[in-house]
C-alpha cells in the first residue's frame, strides 16, 4: 500500500504536511530536515525540487529556489542525498516541483528513481492533467507513484470532479488564487469555497495549502479538510537560522501543540 493511502486510512483529520526546498539553506540540508521533521511529529513531507521560475510561489519560496540552485542542487543530486532516507523515515514523502527539470531528467527515469528512493507521490503544478493522462500516466502507475492534482477557488465543479477521478492519494486544495506565502486568513469567501468542496462528496481526501502559516490557520484549515500544508512560513524560519541550528522541532511544536 502506498504510504499516502496508509496515512489517510489511519488518520482522518489534523494531518500536517510540511514543505521545504531541497538544497536550502545549505546544499546538504535536506536529509537532516526530513529526519528532524519526522522526529517532530509531522505526518507527511513535501520536498521542493528547485527551479529558476517557480510561477506558483511567492517571494519566500522564490528566494529559497534561487539560493538552492546557487548552492548546486539538482534532481540527480537530490536523489543521491535521499537514497538511504527510508532506513530512518517511514512517513510519506512527496516531491514537488515544475515540469521542465523533470522532463530534462527524463520522466521514466524520474519515476524509477522515485520508486527506488521511496518517494510516494509528486506534485507538478504546471503538468496539465490531460498531458499526464495521455503521455505519463502509465509510467506513474508502473512505479506506483501518485500524481497529486491541485484545485483552486477558480476550478469549477466539473473540473474538480474530473481531477478527483484522476487523482490518487489526496487533492491539494489551494485556498486562494494568490501565490504561496500570502497570509490572508480565512475570510468568508474562503470558508464558503472549502464548504463547497466538503459538500461534493469527493473520493479523495484533501489537504489545504497556500496561506497556512501558524497554529490558528492550521486549525481553521482542518475544520474544512483533512489537514493542511505549510511551506513558506517554515522555509522562512529555516532561512533565519544557521544549518547547525535549524528550528525544525520548535516550528512544528508551535503548530501542533497550540
Amino acid at each position: 500500500m502506498n504510504r499516502i493511502d496508509k496515512l489517510f486510512r489511519n488518520k482522518k483529520n489534523n494531518i500536517l504536511s510540511i514543505y521545504f526546498t531541497a538544497g536550502y539553506p545549505e546544499l546538504t540540508s535536506a536529509e537532516g530536515i526530513i529526519k528532524d521533521l519526522c522526529a517532530a511529529g509531522v505526518d507527511m513531507i513535501e520536498i521542493g525540487m528547485p527551479f529558476s521560475d517557480p510561477l506558483a510561489d511567492g517571494p519566500v519560496l522564490q528566494q529559497s529556489n534561487c539560493a538552492a540552485l546557487k548552492n548546486g542542487m539538482n534532481i540527480h543530486l537530490l536523489f543521491t542525498q535521499l537514497e538511504n532516507i527510508r532506513k530512518e523515515v517511514s512517513i510519506p514523502l512527496i516531491l514537488m516541483g515544475y515540469l521542465n527539470p523533470v522532463l530534462k531528467y527524463g520522466m521514466e527515469k524520474f519515476c524509477l528513481k522515485c520508486a527506488a528512493t521511496g518517494i510516494d507521490g509528486v506534485i507538478i503544478p504546471d503538468l496539465p492533467p490531460e498531458v499526464w493522462t495521455e503521455q505519463f500516466r502509465p509510467v506513474f502507475e508502473k512505479y506506483n507513484l501518485y500524481n497529486i492534482f491541485l484545485i483552486s477557488p477558480r476550478t469549477d465543479d466539473d473540473r474538480i470532479r474530473k481531477l478527483d477521478s484522476l487523482c490518487r492519494g489526496f487533492l491539494y486544495i489551494v485556498s486562494s488564487s494568490s501565490t504561496t506565502g500570502k497570509s490572508e486568513g480565512f475570510d468568508q469567501a474562503k470558508v464558503e469555497y472549502l464548504k463547497r468542496l466538503q459538500g461534493m462528496d469527493l473520493k479523495n481526501p484533501g489537504l489545504t495549502g497556500f496561506g497556512i502559516s501558524d497554529a490558528d490557520s492550521f486549525s481553521q484549515a482542518c475544520r474544512y479538510s483533512q489537514g493542511a500544508i505549510i511551506g513558506s512560513a517554515f522555509v522562512k524560519r529555516l532561512g533565519e537560522k544557521t544549518a547547525e541550528s535549524l528550528p525544525v522541532r520548535d516550528f512544528v511544536n508551535s503548530i501542533i501543540s497550540a
